[in-house]
């Protein structure tokens, strides 16, 4: 048989691929992280109920311990509620840190009391305290130390790890979709690091001069405004100069990167922004209805960024640009209009990103976001958006956030060391460059020809 007889299978690379791998991702690190765990949950909470209601004599005092910040304060929170309501006055709830819970055992054994048991999970469970309690406190050696009962479970699939993950993408993702609409311009904008600072340090300091800790939210919120409104302004300059002066956007965007950064440190003098009042964190640390404001804002922005781009007129205009902006011009295609549009929603997005980024930190400093630009393109490219322009969509950017987000967080449950996390980033984004341009080469055996 001749090598002209055979035949290979065409391999296309459809709109779900990118699906695909995220789920295999996400498939491949829980099966990675699999071990044996204390249980949580509704099942956790009310076997530790159970424990605490019928098997510790309701006479002595009993500890319910959490870890501040994770899913064992929750479940200690959980458990303490419901053993009130059942009329067990001796419970206390300890949430914090080691220190906490010997505090507390310290006054306990100053005021005479008898501890009939401890009940806690996951991180706290381990604390060295709990071991020791017999070598410092003898009269409470005679104590029960209860946890729910173990489980086989991925540290992937914690729903403390998968809120963490969604927490950490957020900016990205917002910044990512208007990085996407320049993207698909053949644009590129170099700048959003430094407007995430930028807009971060511009809220603050108005926040600071309307009051600081003692500012309304009203201030808050102009606060918050006037970040966003300012990158959206120098978003839709650099859009003005690449689209009128036909410089280059990897120059022009490259400079105000510079820009912006200087004049965080101009505004603050180098120092960080901290006098800012309770409700500067509810933006990104807020919950409604119990579902966190920034899911929420990703959910709505997403979404309206896709119906935009799939059935409006200036979605179709900006596929037209980056497709051949001459012929979208000779079709009455108002060219220098979109380019100053895709840049000013950028700078827009980066706006918003500094805003959550200062509320979820309750702080603002010229120095953050350090290379958020790099995860920010990452994230599109990964997402299916072809570098050449003309092609993408914001939902594929959203995937390729998720994907970034992923595979950093389940390097780190691995204990990866951040290097090697760089290098496999690194191929990740060059891969996904490969894939795009076998894509637009008409499949893999055709690019691996170079035909």
């Amino acid at each position: 048989m001749s090598m002209k007889s055979l035949s290979f299978p065409k391999i296309r690379l459809g709109d779900y691929g990118m699906a695909v791998a995220l789920v295999a991702l996400c498939a491949l690190f829980s099966v990675l992280t699999l071990k044996r765990q204390s249980g949580e949950g509704p099942q956790a909470v009310s076997e530790m109920v159970d424990v605490v209601m019928h098997q510790i004599p309701s006479t002595l005092t009993i500890f319910i311990v959490g870890a501040a910040n994770t899913g064992s304060a929750e479940l200690a929170e959980s458990v303490y509620s419901k053993v009130r309501a059942n009329g067990l006055v001796n419970a206390r709830m300890v949430v914090g840190s080691p220190r906490d819970l010997r505090l507390a055992l310290d006054a306990l054994a100053t005021e005479g009391g008898q501890l009939g048991g401890v009940v806690t999970s996951g991180d706290a469970a381990k604390w060295l305290v709990l071991d020791q309690i017999g070598v410092n406190y003898p009269a409470f050696a005679d104590s029960r130390i209860a946890t729910p009962s173990e489980r086989l479970w991925p540290d992937f699939l914690k729903a403390s790890n998968l809120l963490a993950i969604v927490e950490r993408i957020v900016v990205i993702a917002i910044i990512a979709i208007g990085m996407t609409l320049v993207i698909i311009t053949a644009g590129i904008d170099l700048s959003v690091g430094s407007l995430i600072a930028l807009s971060a340090v511009i809220s603050a300091s108005v926040v600071k001069l309307l009051g600081g800790p003692d500012a309304s939210g009203w201030a808050v919120a102009l606060g918050f405004f006037a970040g966003i409104v300012s990158c959206g302004l120098i978003g839709l300059m650099a859009g003005g100069i690449v689209s009128r002066f036909k410089v280059a956007a990897f120059i022009v965007t490259l400079g105000i990167m510079m820009m912006a950064r200087g004049l965080a440190f101009m505004t603050t003098g180098g120092f960080s922004i901290d006098q800012v009042p309770d409700s500067f964190v509810w933006l990104a640390q807020g919950r409604l209805a119990g579902v966190p404001n920034t899911v929420i804002l990703l959910v709505l922005i997403y979404g309206f960024a896709h119906v935009f781009m799939t059935h409006t007129r200036y979605g179709r205009y900006i596929y037209a640009v980056g497709g051949n902006a001459e012929a979208a011009r000779l079709t009455g295609v108002p060219v220098r209009a979109v380019i100053a549009f895709v840049y000013a929603v950028s700078g827009l997005a980066a706006g918003l990103g500094g805003c959550l980024q200062a509320s979820l930190v309750r702080a603002a400093a010229p120095n953050m976001a350090n290379m958020y630009e790099l995860y920010v393109i990452a994230a599109v490219v990964v997402g299916g958006t072809s570098l050449s322009g003309g092609s993408g969509r914001v939902l594929g950017t959203l995937i390729g956030a998720f994907i970034i987000a992923v595979i950093q967080n389940g390097m780190n449950l691995l204990g990866i060391q951040s290097y090697t996390q760089m290098f496999t980033l690194g191929g990740v984004i060059v891969l996904a460059v490969l894939l795009d341009k076998a894509r637009q080469s008409g499949g893999i055996r055709q690019f691996l020809s170079g035909s």
